[in-house]
């Protein structure tokens, strides 16, 4: 059976998506803040194998100046399939004309983005709600 691709969230089961999240594994996230972050996103992708949702991403955008590509996660069971890959291509696609496309990345996984032709900023800077957390996983540095 083909993947179903779908771009609105008319239909979405936010419990659902919280599941995904957690067993891509991408952490803990909340039904209802799914459901608003999501909804406050201008682009957003989901794949459905059959009724199941097996991968997912969005993009807050603008529509002029920035977009940024976030919360893209795949069922582990399809992982290593492009999946991923044709998810972030399609955010691209979706926001074309923006000057700038941007993301980041879990640490490991630079090396995905850069053969979607992102580039490493050497400006970045972010502050994150659990700075502890981000300083040990890798996300920040103190430098």
């Amino acid at each position: 059976m083909p993947l179903i691709w779908n771009y609105d969230q008319e239909h979405i089961e936010w419990e659902v998506l919280a599941h995904l999240y957690k067993i891509a594994p991408l952490g803990e996230k909340k039904a209802a803040d799914l459901q608003k972050s999501f909804s406050n996103s201008m682009y957003k992708c989901f794949v459905f194998d059959g009724t199941q949702l097996i991968g997912v991403g969005r993009a807050l955008a603008d529509g002029v100046d920035c977009s940024y590509i976030c919360d893209v996660a795949i069922h582990p069971d399809y992982q290593g399939k492009g999946i991923g890959k044709k998810i972030i291509q399609k955010l691209i696609n979706l926001s074309e004309g923006h000057r700038k496309i941007i993301l980041y990345a879990n640490p490991g996984k630079e090396g995905f983005y850069k053969k979607l032709g992102f580039k490493r900023m050497s400006t970045a800077m972010a502050i994150f709600q659990n700075q502890t957390h981000a300083l040990e996983v890798g996300l920040v540095n103190e430098s």
